[in-house]
């Protein structure tokens, strides 16, 4: 682990940064490294819903094409299905010998994005959505994040990784050296296994088993979803033993004797073979099926969570909440 006395922000310091995209990691980045010194312009569409907030921000602001050909650096920050048309848009106006910058390997690793010869490829990648990573920053910390090079045409491209996440805040929490691949595979093994699929799956059926039983749908909603951040808070800041020593005796004595039934030898193995998909790449080509075909599987998927019971459930729940915040 690397951490802010470790890193030389200085190489990032003698650039100028274009960030492509403000969206939740195109926002946090650009402001964290304008805030700590960095020349940065936002590059956007015309349309781009995201000038007028870049305008509130007091970022400045200027077209793709011609925020890229001003920087030393380019920070491709828009979503990983729309990188490989973009960077083949942008790839003329590139300066030579300039660097390119990712938050996520999936278009290097995968082969999608092939840049030229004579740039520098490198990660940034903070373990955080967007808010996070900004308002950690605002804070006077940071989340931990990796960093990874993939071509060194200058012999500077580590040098130039490492001050762009210093100045992203994640010297704070500490930065990791890694790969393209390395970072790729676990990040989207994580997602699926864990942080998104594995993680709503779970609550979503535990909720659908007591209302199922007849139990209040109130009370399923707090008990499967709601305590899942008071958990999680504990595990973060102390670890899974140390959560497992806070609680009851009772809901410690379940942990060990339920927690396997639900996270058995099945599980297990269907995590394997999700690992072997992404490895081998046929979850990115299924992913890439999805996203010429306008994304049908994935809008009916978003359709049916906005309605399900645990929403309907819990929209007043939450906002009645934030009103006594």
């Amino acid at each position: 682990m690397l951490y802010n006395n470790d890193i030389d922000i200085a190489p990032i310091l003698a650039r100028k940064v274009a960030v492509i995209g403000y969206g939740s990691q195109g926002r946090a980045q650009a402001l964290n490294l304008r805030d700590s010194g960095v020349d940065v312009t936002v590059g956007l569409r015309p349309k781009s819903p995201g000038r007028e907030q870049a305008a509130a921000d007091g970022v400045a602001v200027a077209d793709v094409v011609e925020a890229v050909a001003a920087a030393d650096v380019v920070a491709m920050l828009i979503p990983d299905e729309a990188q490989p048309a973009v960077y083949r848009s942008i790839e003329p106006s590139l300066r030579e010998g300039a660097t390119l910058v990712f938050a996520h390997g999936f278009n290097i690793y995968y082969g999608r994005i092939e840049p030229r010869a004579d740039l520098d490829v490198v990660m940034a990648a903070p373990f955080g959505i967007g808010e996070k990573v900004r308002s950690l920053y605002e804070a006077g910390g940071g989340t931990a994040g990796m960093v990874a090079v993939d071509a060194d045409a200058s012999g500077h491209a580590l040098s130039i990784a490492l001050g762009f996440a210093k100045a992203l805040g994640l010297g704070h929490g500490g930065v990791i050296e890694t790969t393209f691949k390395e970072e790729t595979e676990t990040d989207l093994f994580a997602e699926q296994a864990v942080l998104c699929g594995g993680l709503t799956h779970l609550i979503t059926a535990a909720y659908e088993t007591l209302v199922g039983a007849g139990y209040a749908p109130e009370i399923a909603y707090f008990s499967c979803l709601h305590e899942v951040k008071l958990m999680a808070d504990v595990i973060h800041t102390e670890g899974i033993a140390r959560m497992r020593e806070s609680i009851s005796s009772t809901a410690a004595f379940g942990d060990a004797t339920r927690g396997p039934r639900v996270i058995n030898e099945q599980s297990r193995r269907e995590m394997a073979a999700m690992l072997d998909e992404i490895r081998d790449g046929r979850f990115a080509e299924e992913q890439a099926r999805e996203m010429a075909a306008g994304g049908p599987v994935l809008a009916e998927y978003r359709r049916e969570a906005a309605g399900h019971s645990i929403e309907k459930v819990g929209r007043p729940l939450r906002e009645a909440m934030k009103n006594e915040d």
